[in-house]
């Protein structure tokens, strides 16, 4: 009997919850855990899954509202390290925060994990990881030390401003986990941005675009490729420039795996060319 109370004063709390996530991708991972009717506030760029476009809006993700999360009464607030200073005011006001770090695979995984502990959903969280873990797996023995490039954004033009991955980012770690190499090694803390002639100098195999909103600028495949196509690279003379344009491309949540999944698949056609 005891037992049975027990279970439902636990239930009953997780019930109560109220959570605020503030950012896309810690709202993502928190709807992915079962939580995602707990969830009364998030980013304004926070528009998946579906549910959470009604969700109320705090902000953006550089610049959310301490007087409108204080309005939403919430009983936790997961933020990632950009907040961290909300997080101190937020203590202030008794109300709970967590802090996330989701640069880097393993800190992507870790914060599932502990996300998933702190709302009462460790097993779905412990899912989510073995799942990333064995797409992870999945990518090994394709093809081996080539140089991957993988760039950021829209370019129609590669004069400069060419943001790309390097070694601080999961996306630096998934591609040395499929036994390739970054294209770009460097030791820069920040975003590395390239001109037309540090790309030349990458010389890399495979050149991977991220354009996530391709459609929604009204770009097509051959708008961004075409660029490529005129360096004097590996990857543009043997035709190995590839385009993700689906929207959870650079976004690190669960949906990690949709991404993995595409990087497989262009792991193949490389190797089948």
């Amino acid at each position: 009997m005891k037992l049975i109370l027990l279970i439902i004063l636990i239930t009953f709390s997780f019930s109560k919850e109220r959570i605020i996530a503030l950012s896309p991708s810690i709202n993502e991972i928190v709807f992915a855990l079962g939580a995602g009717g707990s969830v009364v506030g998030n980013t304004e760029y926070s528009t998946y899954p579906q549910e959470s476009k009604t969700v109320a809006k705090v902000g953006g993700y550089f610049s959310p509202s301490l007087e409108k999360i204080i309005m939403l009464k919430p009983s936790i607030v997961i933020m990632q390290e950009n907040n961290f200073k909300l997080s101190k005011q937020l203590n202030k006001l008794n109300i709970k925060t967590k802090v996330v770090k989701i640069d880097r695979l393993n800190n992507i995984k870790d914060s599932i994990l502990s996300i998933g502990e702190i709302i009462g959903k460790s097993s779905e969280a412990k899912d989510i990881v073995k799942d990333i873990d064995s797409n992870l797996d999945a990518l090994k023995g394709i093809v081996s030390n080539k140089k991957i490039l993988i760039v950021i954004g829209h370019n129609t033009t590669l004069v400069k401003q060419i943001f790309v991955v390097g070694q601080n980012l999961y996306l630096n770690d998934i591609i040395e986990a499929s036994g390739n190499t970054n294209a770009l090694q460097s030791n820069r803390k920040g975003q590395p941005v390239l001109n037309r002639e540090n790309i030349i100098a990458t010389n890399p195999d495979i050149v991977i675009l991220l354009a996530p909103f391709m459609k929604e600028k009204n770009l097509s495949f051959e708008d961004l490729v075409s660029p490529w196509k005129e360096l004097p690279i590996e990857a543009s003379k043997k035709e190995h420039i590839y385009i993700i344009d689906k929207k959870y491309a650079g976004v690190p949540s669960n949906r990690l795996v949709l991404f993995l999944k595409d990087f497989k698949e262009i792991l193949i056609e490389f190797k089948s060319k």
